[in-house]
């Protein structure tokens, strides 16, 4: 029963609550958990977890029975092997597990009222912690909480066992939350009333609307206008993230990776970024490089891009011309249009090696033979006007990859992503992840594939540049995409690490161009929005979309990162139904907006 209970926890946090009682009651639960949370042991400073970079985690469970619950929060900051182990009794089985555990260098005991705490478990625990990072959890009666006294792990204790306490246990353990509770009463002789470690919150936490002050017809609200653009074929996977002040408070997947199919959408699934590519992976690239000192934003790109540097409308486009998408170049290149008899096949071979789809080949070099010097020959004459292009990323790309010295995909990863936490995040997805896990993103691209995309850029020109380019390639979910973007609400700060200088990404990010609304790689609220005066979004907002469907959006001024994903070019880009869309993202942010506007009159009254 206990489990049935943990796992319509996660349904619930996943769905936050479409019921303004059963919200309150959840949060109730949460709070309560939150106030009896107490780290009673931490001098080594282990909790919250800081660099995850090169963590091997396993969770060993013994007797807890939310342990679905907590599994599921702490896969949402790093990889977590959960391991049962409430049926070892003997000796002989500890030593077992003792040797499977060899590849992990941190292990979680999450204990409750409800453990054996045999002479056998103790001396496993002693053992282990010697050798290897340890924590300790424990829920329940604290009747326990002397037979840990011997142990050097850090402890966190929670008094109440519950769905909630398993989830926030789960989140101080990496920061999600912070704590500063202490023990009401003595337990045994080495924990004294007072006793009790003050943590602080370094990442995203998960909790629910009313937890930030916004009503539970929140759900309500954007469960109608999703259902309705799905019955629009609108899109037929859809995942929405709400994170605000610091918490992630509304997050759900909608309908099916396609019409008809019957994979269910998860809120895990992984989606083709499009667009958002260029503000999640080529500008933050240059962010890096910018704070480093090995760029500056005056540079002409053919400092670094040779080729450019005797073409007479190239050599002098400076790298903020580049970002601000008015340096003149061609909005767009249709390189398939190019391909010419012999030049795709259905194998694989030495000639034929860059996979753009499921049993279909491009040939060796074609983007250093053909693409690359049709990008240069390209020409836009537009020069000092905002003229939206992807060549403005295929030549940031070139200049990121020509100081780091290293592919875009590799330093974007060992930079930002796995540092982070964005374990589902880069480009060439196929290479890591189950096939059934990426939401299809086209049935018939209408352009050279003529066939189901899936786990495969949806680009063209990405995808015959081998799946890594500036504008498109990159695949994400919404999880990971909220990290990010936090860390840029949090001025360049995540996890205990700065990943910029706040002022660095408050140039980013504010409007920086004299013909039109844009930052540095990022779209920006526009003046039309603001004239309009509905009290949103905020002078300072920022974000961007994606021709696949997807949206990311960041408003400083409200505390507010929303993620919008949806695969709304499946079957494909006729969208021949007969029906009006709906504008699944415009609506939703919309709608959380108007509910911060009326949380926030409510507090003034």
């Amino acid at each position: 029963m206990r489990k049935i209970v943990s796992l319509l926890f996660i349904f619930i946090q996943t769905a936050a609550f479409s019921q303004v009682d059963r919200e309150l009651i959840s949060l109730s639960g949460i709070r309560e958990a939150e106030q009896h949370a107490v780290v009673l042991r931490n001098g080594s400073g282990t909790i919250p977890l800081k660099n995850l970079k090169g963590l091997k985690i396993a969770s060993l469970h013994f007797g807890s029975a939310h342990t679905a619950v907590f599994d599921s929060i702490a896969n949402k900051y790093w990889a977590v092997e959960s391991i049962h182990a409430d049926t070892i009794r003997n000796i002989e089985e500890f030593n077992k597990l003792h040797d499977q555990l060899k590849l992990h260098n941190l292990i979680v005991f999450d204990l409750s009222a409800e453990t054996r705490f045999s002479k056998e478990l103790l001396a496993f625990i002693s053992d282990v912690e010697s050798k290897t990072k340890s924590i300790i959890i424990l829920s329940g009666s604290g009747k326990n909480l002397e037979l840990l006294a011997k142990f050097k792990s850090a402890i966190i204790w929670n008094k109440h066992e519950s769905a909630s306490a398993a989830s926030f246990s789960a989140q101080l353990m990496f920061g999600g939350a912070s704590a500063a509770n202490k023990l009401n009463a003595d337990y045994g002789y080495h924990f004294k009333k007072g006793y009790g470690y003050t943590i602080q919150k370094i990442r995203l936490g998960y909790s629910l609307p009313d937890a930030v002050s916004l009503n539970g017809s929140l759900a309500g609200g954007i469960d109608s206008i999703v259902n309705a653009g799905i019955a629009a074929h609108s899109a037929p996977a859809v995942v929405i993230l709400v994170a605000k002040d610091g918490k992630v408070i509304f997050s759900k997947a909608y309908g099916s990776h396609t019409y008809k199919g019957t994979a269910s959408t998860k809120a895990d699934d992984i989606f083709d970024m499009a667009s958002v590519t260029k503000v999640s992976a080529t500008t933050p690239a240059i962010m890096r490089l910018y704070d480093k000192k090995l760029i500056s934003l005056e540079d002409t790109i053919s400092r670094y891009v040779a080729l450019t540097r005797n073409i007479p409308d190239k050599r002098d486009i400076k790298i903020k011309e580049a970002l601000l998408h008015e340096a003149g170049y061609t909005p767009y290149i249709k390189f398939f249009e190019l391909l010419k008899p012999g030049e795709m096949s259905n194998d694989s071979s030495s000639t034929h090696p860059t996979k753009v789809a499921d049993n279909y080949f491009l040939r060796a070099n074609y983007f250093n033979e053909v693409m690359w010097p049709v990008t240069l020959a390209s020409t836009g004459g537009t020069r000092g006007k905002f003229v939206y292009s992807d060549v403005s990323m295929y030549m940031l790309k070139e200049v990121v990859e020509q100081v780091s010295h290293s592919r875009l995909n590799d330093y974007v990863s060992n930079e930002f992503y796995t540092p982070l936490g964005m374990l589902s995040t880069g480009y060439q997805p196929r290479n890591r992840f189950e096939k059934s896990r990426i939401v299809p993103t086209t049935e018939n691209d209408n352009w050279f594939r003529d066939m189901l995309v899936q786990g495969y850029v949806n680009d063209p020109g990405a995808a015959m540049s081998g799946g890594v380019q500036g504008h498109a390639g990159l695949f994400s979910n919404a999880n990971d995409l909220a990290i990010y973007f936090q860390m840029l609400l949090n001025n360049g700060m995540y996890g205990g690490q700065k990943y910029f200088e706040a002022g660095t990404v408050k140039l980013f990010t504010s409007h920086q161009s004299k013909v039109s609304e844009r930052g540095y790689g990022f779209a920006r609220v526009t003046q039309k929005e603001l004239n309009a005066n509905k009290g949103y979004p905020s002078e300072k907002a920022f974000g961007h979309s994606g021709y696949t469907g997807t949206y990311v959006w960041v408003d400083p001024v409200y505390n507010l990162v929303y993620i919008c994903l949806t695969n709304r070019v499946y079957p494909d880009d006729g969208k021949t139904f007969g029906v009006s869309k709906v504008n699944i993202r415009a609506q939703v942010l919309d709608r959380v907006y108007q509910e911060i506007l009326r949380s926030d009159r409510d507090v003034q009254k």
